[in-house]
């Protein structure tokens, strides 16, 4: 599927053949699974990583993995959800590459099963993702209100900010009344 779309990308097999040669292995620890990309130059090749091999690794779970793909990729790494070992402007080549070559899903499932279901499947993932991240959003924050609220384990945001607001202006109040009393001191 990746290699289809590099007739379609300059920039993608410009970014191919630099990578030449470099592989990037996959690590899913909860299954167990590992793959390995390499650049041939002109394609992709997908193979299972030999040890010291690769040029750089990522580790994650399914759902940090397919993350990476997702609208904020950096985001995913920032919070600490995957672990990249090795030589991180390969990975971060990688990431690009897959960038510019991502599949339109919807067309690859046309092709096995017609262009009206595959609309339809395609809909109905949207739909579910949808679902999901209202779900997980909703649930985080009645997490959040509870132990904020019931148990006093969290801040409330509110609370949290006025604080921080004061704190920062007593730290301004205290330098400002530093330098009135080294300007006092001074002789005049």
């Amino acid at each position: 599927m990746l290699n289809r779309n590099f007739a379609a990308s300059p920039a993608a097999r410009e970014l191919c053949q630099s990578l030449r040669g470099q592989r990037l292995s996959i690590y899913e620890a909860s299954l167990g699974f590992s793959i390995a990309v390499e650049s041939l130059g002109d394609s992709l090749r997908l193979t299972r990583p030999a040890p010291d091999e690769s040029a750089a690794q990522v580790r994650g779970t399914p759902l940090q993995l397919l993350a990476l793909v997702g609208p904020d990729p950096d985001n995913v790494i920032r919070r600490g959800d995957v672990q990249i070992d090795g030589d991180v402007e390969v990975a971060q080549q990688y990431q690009k590459l897959l960038k510019l070559l991502r599949p339109d899903l919807e067309e690859e499932l046309s092709h096995w099963m017609g262009d009206a279901p595959a609309h339809r499947l395609s809909g109905l993932a949207k739909v579910a993702a949808a679902y999901s991240r209202r779900v997980a959003g909703t649930a985080m924050q009645n997490t959040v209100d509870y132990l904020a609220h019931e148990k006093g384990e969290l801040v409330p945001r509110a609370e949290g900010e006025a604080l921080f607001r004061d704190i920062e202006r007593l730290r301004d109040d205290a330098a400002r009344l530093a330098a009135r009393l080294t300007q006092l001191e001074t002789p005049a």
